[in-house]
């Protein structure tokens, strides 16, 4: 008898390691089945998203062929100028070179494309890098892009701020001859936010981590002061 009990007891022993080793590759199987279920509903989420944000912004007249910035200028160099209305260092990399690029547009040596990036949202409580873009975007729909951009650095406002509103970039833009109307109705109803979004995108893919950023003919340079930017557009003209 004591034999017999051994044997049914050993035998439920086996059972129910059998049932337990069962749970647990189904409870393993549903589980790798629930993580790839997931896996594959997000692959398609960031798909559609990718496919949404690429084709869902409008770009201003006077932008290149990738809308990515406003051209200024049809000269054989190309300088690209990646700038954030709210860096400091911007503001003075203008007032440093600025006239510069002006000269060698107007003599036909280089043409600029300014890529107006929003890096600094952060640091503005509105937003203020894609509000001040956007608004730029408006007013290269109304021919004064270059005027307007020198009046966004020369009245920009400290970080860690607001900012400026969009009624007092409404009036910056009245200011520089555009038609108060018009860009009032582009700044409010916020038109070209959607391609500040594209623009720091794509600075971000091209290897831009800060501002101001020059390359020339695709070229970073380090050099940014006037006799810097000269020396490389003659180079790179050669």
């Amino acid at each position: 008898m004591s034999s017999r009990k051994g044997q049914k007891n050993a035998a439920r022993v086996v059972r129910e390691q059998i049932a337990r080793e069962k749970r647990r590759k189904r409870t393993l199987w549903t589980t790798i089945a629930a993580v790839l279920v997931l896996v594959i509903a997000g692959g398609i989420g960031w798909a559609v998203y990718s496919s949404q944000k690429s084709t869902s912004f409008t770009t201003p007249p006077g932008a290149n062929a990738d809308g990515t910035g406003i051209v200024e200028g049809d000269g054989p160099v190309t300088i690209d100028l990646y700038e954030d209305y709210q860096c400091p260092v911007c503001k003075q990399f203008q007032q440093v070179s600025g006239e510069t690029l002006k000269q060698l547009v107007s003599e036909g040596k280089a043409k600029v494309v300014f890529h107006p990036v929003v890096f600094l949202n952060r640091f503005s409580t509105t937003e203020y890098s894609t509000r001040s873009a956007a608004a730029a975007g408006c007013a290269a729909k109304g021919g004064k892009f270059t005027e307007f951009t020198d009046q966004l650095f020369a009245k920009q406002p400290p970080e860690n701020s607001a900012g400026l509103s969009d009624a007092e970039l409404i009036d910056i833009g009245a200011g520089v001859g555009l038609n108060k109307d018009d860009f009032a109705s582009c700044v409010n109803d916020g038109t070209y936010k959607s391609w500040t979004e594209h623009v720091t995108d794509d600075a971000s893919k091209a290897g831009v981590t800060g501002t101001p950023t020059v390359k020339v003919n695709g070229q970073e340079i380090q050099d940014k002061t006037p006799d810097g930017i000269k020396a490389a557009v003659e180079a790179a003209g050669k």
